[in-house]
């Protein structure tokens, strides 16, 4: 099975992307929903963010506080760095795992990895790449409507991930979002033919 890597900024629609390949039945591998499932109480990676950076990054009861996590990394870059080192090997590991037990009908799968230039690893996880886009003005408004940000987190959060101009130049495919939800969709049911041709195949570039 061929494996697209679906990737782009936060707050570029990546999930919506997503939910409408699996709507058509492409089986989706989310790192996101991995990396929520390694930190649940309990869980020996949640135990080591505990012991990296205490407490007090933990709820009343006992759940991760994904926002004041967040707050901290993105305004100190080695914390940052301790967060990714705990929970990106467990997140490509689980992601190959995932991959690997996949049984589809479909030639083809989807992994979502919003860093997916960023870490490393997940580049050969994948056969190609699609990277959802959207310009710089709507990102940042999109990422500091959010629950629990602003726009002075927005704008740490963005800057810490690869330029848009970087992941474009690194796409094999590009899904603008700059239009509603339905042409969304109809991109995505326009890329599914194609990447499923290209499955089939056995090709590593559309032609």
């Amino acid at each position: 099975m061929r494996v697209v890597g679906l990737t782009g900024g936060v707050g570029s629609g990546k999930s919506s992307v997503a939910q409408y390949f699996a709507e058509l039945g492409i089986p989706i591998v989310d790192t996101d929903e991995i990396a929520h499932a390694l930190v649940e109480p309990g869980s020996p990676a949640l135990a080591e963010l505990v012991s990296c950076f205490g407490s007090d990054i933990l709820t009343a009861q006992g759940r991760l506080d994904r926002a004041r996590l967040r707050a901290r990394v993105f305004s100190d870059a080695h914390a940052k760095s301790q967060l990714e080192r705990i929970l990106h090997p467990r997140i490509l590991a689980a992601s190959a795992a995932q991959l690997g037990a996949l049984d589809s009908p479909h030639d083809y799968a989807i992994l979502v990895v919003p860093l997916l230039f960023e870490a490393n690893g997940f580049q050969e996880l994948v056969d190609r790449v699609l990277v959802v886009d959207v310009d710089n003005a709507t990102q940042l408004q999109r990422v500091a409507s959010r629950p629990g940000l602003d726009e002075v987190l927005a704008e740490r959060i963005i800057a810490h991930q690869l330029s848009r101009q970087a992941r474009l130049q690194r796409a094999d495919d590009t899904l603008a979002n700059d239009g509603d939800l339905p042409a969304l969709k109809q991109a995505v049911a326009k890329l599914h033919t194609q990447y499923s041709l290209w499955a089939q195949a056995d090709e590593t570039k559309l032609t």
